[in-house]
């Protein structure tokens, strides 16, 4: 895959800003240059779908390329082209789930967090494919067909925010939004060899919902090739909405000085596979403590650490709160029963076996979540920041729907192979997945790096910390 041709669209996002800003180009030509990278990549990736009219889009950049010339700005993201991930609503731009009976839907209103985007200057060009209904971590659907991993086009590009991930990688998009349930921003990253942010539970709060009480495992949150603007596209989603009581009131602003953090002396506590019991591919816990490394070199100090809680009551309860959450979902497209033959399986098992869930079974998958919750917490005590592997296999054959193995483990659900992911959510934890390293046949890989509570700013400095270390292995661009 070629490095595009318009050195500007090579730039971090927070550069294109400045240079908009000072005139150096302008929005047109920005726009020029996406509509054309995307032309020249897209047919091979899949990554951006339901793409505007190219007249229009033009039109828009003119009046923002006129706001400038008056001395007026919408903010940070004036001008810039994002296409939204197509799990959130877009005024008058049509929003699949990646579902055939959502195909043509066009909402009449953005999501909060498009609106948010939208009023710091955002052009919305299009949308970035996704699984059907964002379940499964491989973004393929009947609706827009695959999206392909930006490093290898025979592989999974991860998911469920493979769209917007593969085209940050291919320089389509210079930053974009996700969001994660069971490690839909961090997987993805992981894979095409960028940052992927799960914001704490309740930072980046999601509107509308039909819930604003207990669905609380899944947030919107950035994606970014460096984390700069991953922080900066954070400062944009994150605020307290007042419909959305869970939401965080803290008042925490993401777009302060990265750089003036010293990182020696931080404890980092690697959990690597839980002492075996995540079944992991070849290679992966080396290349991840390959990345632990450079931290170490930063002055931080690393040490192997147990989870020190039993893990499988964990998963257990997890499956509880993730069907019924998934069902929710699910059960307004099944109120026609014809409607069934028309999604996908994975699907129509997370709403059947949520048929057989009880009140009482899910308080206890609750009390079980809220243990892990502090034990997780009594980590903390002696260590600043958790690692794992972001995820337990590389990259797999885009052909396949999901790994059937791990080795010789069989994964007794479409989506067991996740596991690693599912402990950051669960705690309502931050975590970023940090480019990592490849495998030797150049696959990518990522390490979570998980904070604190609430943490998120110390989580990004820390990042940014690694990024320094890590350039080797950001520069190494899709071939």
């Amino acid at each position: 895959m070629s490095i595009p041709n318009a050195p500007m669209l090579c730039l971090p996002a927070h550069a294109v800003s400045a240079a908009l800003h000072s005139k150096q180009f302008s929005c047109r030509e920005l726009m020029q240059a996406t509509l054309a990278r995307i032309d020249e990549v897209n047919p091979a990736v899949n990554a951006i779908v339901s793409l505007r009219d190219a007249q229009q889009l033009l039109a828009e950049a003119d009046t923002h390329d006129a706001m400038l010339a008056r001395g007026a700005s919408k903010g940070w993201l004036h001008g810039i082209p994002q296409a939204i991930k197509d799990l959130s609503p877009t005024e008058g731009l049509r929003t699949t789930l990646g579902s055939p009976l959502m195909r043509d839907f066009v909402p009449k209103a953005d999501g909060l967090m498009v609106q948010r985007m939208k009023a710091a200057g955002a052009i919305v060009i299009g949308k970035t494919n996704v699984p059907e209904f964002g379940l499964g971590s491989h973004s393929f659907n009947e609706v827009f067909g695959v999206t392909r991993n930006a490093y290898d086009l025979t592989r999974s590009a991860g998911g469920s925010s493979g769209g917007a991930a593969v085209a940050l990688a291919t320089h389509m998009l210079c930053v974009a939004d996700g969001s994660d349930f069971m490690g839909s921003l961090r997987n993805p990253a992981a894979w095409n060899n960028v940052f992927g942010m799960r914001p704490s539970q309740g930072r980046v709060p999601m509107w509308p919902t039909s819930d604003v009480w207990v669905n609380q495992l899944s947030t919107e949150g950035p994606m970014a090739r460096s984390v700069r603007d991953l922080a900066l596209l954070l400062d944009t989603q994150a605020g307290h909405d007042p419909r959305l009581p869970l939401s965080l009131n803290d008042g925490a602003r993401f777009n302060g000085e990265l750089g003036g953090f010293d990182p020696r002396g931080q404890r980092i506590g690697w959990l690597g596979d839980l002492n075996g019991y995540l079944p992991m591919a070849p290679g992966i816990l080396q290349v991840c403590e390959e990345a632990l490394a450079r931290l170490a070199g930063q002055g931080c100090g690393v040490d192997a650490i147990a989870l020190g809680t039993a893990p499988e009551p964990v998963w257990q309860a997890w499956l509880v709160w993730r069907r019924a959450l998934v069902a929710s979902r699910i059960e307004p497209f099944l109120l026609q029963p014809k409607n069934r033959a028309l999604i996908k399986p994975e699907a129509l098992w997370e709403y059947d076996q949520a048929q057989q869930l009880s009140g009482h079974e899910f308080t206890r998958a609750s009390v079980q979540r809220s243990h892990f919750h502090q034990h997780m917490l009594s980590l903390f005590e002696h260590h600043d920041v958790l690692a794992l592997p972001t995820a337990q296999v590389w990259p797999f054959d885009a052909a396949e729907r999901w790994p059937q193995h791990i080795g010789s483990k069989a994964m007794d659900t479409y989506h067991r192979w996740m596991e690693v992911v599912i402990y950051a959510t669960f705690a309502g934890l931050p975590s970023i997945s940090v480019p990592a390293g490849f495998s030797a046949d150049g696959l990518p890989m990522g390490l979570q790096l998980i904070g604190r509570p609430g943490g998120d700013w110390a989580l990004l400095q820390l990042a940014h910390a690694y990024e320094q270390a890590a350039q080797q292995v950001l520069r190494r661009a899709p071939a």
